[in-house]
């Protein structure tokens, strides 16, 4: 934490594609184990932000914009972790035919990403999408 109590932040800017995740997981995996979480939370952080970054690489992927990057950046206060995962990936949109498959990996990753931090916003940009996850220490 800098000193007068703001919050540091750290960002990590990757390209969109698979082979980069990791990059990113280890990053998050650094900065949540400075703060005063336990392994296991640390572990669900770097799980959720691999699943938010795998999503966001899937999607340039599927929209043919993997020369993009996804950008992780990192608040860190006294006691909260806060992590955006924000990509120019493009419209996250489904065709109608899909609706009656079963269950996609992005909703299971979705919910996934819900049972490991403490909160999560998903909200869409002009061509891409920020994902917003907040895990609470002690």
């Amino acid at each position: 934490m800098e000193a007068g109590g703001e919050a540091a932040v750290v960002e990590l800017r990757i390209p969109a594609r698979p082979e980069y995740v990791g990059v990113a997981r280890l990053a998050i995996l650094g900065v949540a184990s400075r703060m005063r979480f336990s392994y296991d939370e640390v572990e669900d952080i770097r799980l959720a932000v691999g699943e938010a970054c795998t999503t966001a690489v899937e999607w340039a992927a599927k929209n043919q914009r993997q020369d993009t990057d996804v950008l992780v950046r990192s608040s860190i206060s006294e006691s909260t972790l806060t992590v955006e995962i924000i990509d120019d990936a493009g419209e996250r949109q489904e065709p109608a035919e899909s609706a009656n498959r079963d269950p996609d990996p992005e909703s299971l990753g979705a919910l996934l990403i819900t049972l490991l931090v403490d909160e999560v916003n998903v909200s869409s940009l002009d061509g891409g999408t920020r994902v917003t996850m907040v895990k609470h220490a002690g």
